[in-house]
């Protein structure tokens, strides 16, 4: 979204801000049911909108989409926030715009979840709203967990079972070149170039053994038969199963190794 300055028909550039003090005293206005403060709240929050909004750009969703659903939390926070408690507007208005626009691309994710999950994590994001507007904050996942009576692995799951898919193209770190995306941090220990050239090399080897000798390296090594099992399946003796399968391992170890 950078250089985009209209967002909804918003621009962007001109969103004002409210200090804490202006803040306070037109949430308590809002609270009596004056209308013209409360639409001064949302006006002078829709900033904070933007910037939350900014971590979840880059996934393929319409911007304005994000931020119109962004101000629905935001209405949320601006009407169940509590002026008694001495917390700030914006550590309470920042969950609750997040948790909107999580809630939105979990129901709208290409990624499905089993319904007793879905039915968990809607319990957890309720008890979680209620939670925030009782205290002002955001409270642990061991504090929804035990309010709702769950396991906290129940609670831990079904959270990270709606959480929206991080693409492995996604930028985390930029010094000005080029981006560290996600894929750049994640690595893969058994798909190594090593462990490829070991496989081919392993393949080829495999291929000059005669059948015989494959079939008994497959008995022993793969079906996991004993030598005397082998001999019986094969029709020869445990002896001679022993030296062709010496004889092969040895043919591949040469095999690999000079590769």
């Amino acid at each position: 979204m950078q250089g985009k300055v209209e967002i909804c028909g918003v621009n962007t550039a001109r969103l004002k801000t409210l200090k804490n003090d202006e803040m306070v005293r037109l949430l308590k206005l809002t609270r009596e049911g004056d209308e013209n403060a409360r639409q001064q709240l949302i006006e002078g929050n829709l900033r904070l909108v933007l910037s939350v909004i900014q971590k979840f750009l880059g996934r393929g969703e319409n911007p304005d989409d994000l931020f119109q659903v962004g101000c629905v939390g935001l209405l949320k926070a601006i009407a169940n926030f509590n002026t008694d408690l001495n917390v700030r507007f914006s550590t309470y208005g920042v969950p609750m715009i997040e948790g909107e626009v999580k809630r939105y691309l979990r129901d709208y994710s290409a990624i499905r979840v089993s319904r007793s999950v879905r039915d968990t994590a809607y319990r957890v994001l309720q008890c979680k709203e209620a939670m925030m507007a009782e205290s002002s904050r955001e409270p642990t996942l061991e504090e929804i967990a035990k309010k709702l009576e769950l396991p906290l692995e129940t609670v831990t799951g079904a959270m990270d079972a709606i959480s929206a898919p991080v693409s492995l193209y996604e930028p985390v770190y930029s010094d000005g070149g080029d981006p560290l995306t996600v894929m750049d941090q994640v690595r893969d220990t058994k798909n190594t170039d090593e462990r490829w050239i070991e496989r081919i090399a392993l393949r080829e080897a495999i291929s000059t053994l005669g059948e015989r000798e494959k079939r008994i390296l497959a008995l022993r090594f793969f079906d996991g038969k004993t030598q005397m099992e082998v001999a019986g399946e094969v029709g020869i003796s445990q002896a001679q199963v022993s030296r062709l399968e010496k004889n092969a391992i040895a043919t591949l170890r040469k095999a690999i190794c000079v590769s």
